[in-house]
């Protein structure tokens, strides 16, 4: 049920990330800042007051979220909604640049976030984190979450919207000189992944039960962009396949650090070569899958209908 409730949390942080990254083709390294924005809010908002005064023992916590406690579908909400209106205020400098640039500047936001996360003991309690969180974060709320994305963002891929992204990431010029405000664009979807990056971040930490700022690092960011390169950039249903093999992958190759009798030969279970041989299956992905496992498609029912078909 854990790795099931991973698989769900990461298919949510990987379609918003592909919305980015794929759909709009803008290099986005920042999706860790708004995880920690979403994971520390819906943790403020559920934890009761005294086990809040419990986890800030050096510097209490600010009011008046000492005082409040939300049940977990309004925080997990408000988490979304904090890390949107993080969005639309880092949108308007982000969109100013493009390519490395603007990797650049989200890659500073994601650090920025996390450097704060470390020293407002009066708000996050610093680098001791928060602790005892409840474990609101069921199938039913990972799984309802994860539908909910997939669906919604598809429908918005699909849409005029989502067509003239696509427009934007394969030529900006020629879609400007249409008449298409390209900023306009860029910035609600920017906005939408942010507010996805947010539930996902809330249910995440409801489903670990601590948090602290170690745990939004880049290597988040690299997980997921790892995931969406692997399902295939711009494909929405690849970066929910890539991010359940990613998930459960990372699981079953621990078989290989275990002692094992191979035809009577006793072979002793080695630390970190889980690891390795994750590596050595990326490796293999980008060489013989040079755009990744669906390359920018989408399964459909008809495309499922027509496999089967050939198999009856």
């Amino acid at each position: 049920m854990r790795l099931l409730n991973n698989v769900a949390v990461f298919i949510i942080l990987a379609v918003s990330y592909q919305l980015i990254n794929g759909v709009c083709g803008q290099f986005h390294l920042g999706p860790n800042a708004f995880i920690a924005l979403g994971a520390y809010t819906a943790a403020l908002l559920t934890m009761a007051p005294a086990e809040k005064a419990a986890n800030f023992l050096i510097t209490p916590l600010v009011w008046p979220l000492s005082q409040i406690a939300l049940p977990f579908p309004l925080a997990l909400l408000a988490g979304g909604l904090v890390a949107a209106g993080f969005g639309f205020l880092t949108g308007f400098p982000v969109f100013r640049v493009r390519g490395d640039y603007l990797a650049i500047v989200t890659l500073g936001f994601g650090e920025v976030v996390r450097v704060l996360a470390n020293n407002l003991q009066g708000l996050t309690n610093g680098p001791l984190g928060l602790k005892g969180l409840q474990p609101h974060t069921t199938l039913w709320w990972s799984w309802g979450a994860a539908a909910a994305a997939v669906a919604f963002i598809l429908a918005f891929v699909n849409s005029d919207y989502g067509r003239t992204l696509k427009a934007i990431r394969d030529d900006e010029t020629a879609a400007k000189a249409m008449g298409v405000d390209s900023f306009r664009h860029l910035l609600l979807a920017y906005i939408l992944s942010s507010f996805f990056f947010g539930v996902g971040g809330g249910l995440l930490a409801h489903l670990i039960t601590t948090i602290s700022p170690s745990l939004f690092t880049f290597f988040l960011t690299f997980n997921l962009l790892i995931i969406i390169v692997v399902g295939g950039l711009g494909s929405i249903t690849g970066a929910v396949l890539a991010a359940a093999l990613f998930t459960l992958g990372g699981e079953w190759l621990r078989v290989v650090e275990e002692p094992q009798v191979l035809f009577g030969l006793h072979i002793p279970g080695i630390p970190g070569m889980r690891m390795v041989m994750f590596s050595f299956l990326l490796l293999l992905v980008i060489l013989y899958f040079r755009r990744g496992l669906l390359g920018g498609r989408e399964i459909t029912w008809a495309g499922v209908r027509r496999v089967l078909g050939r198999f009856s």
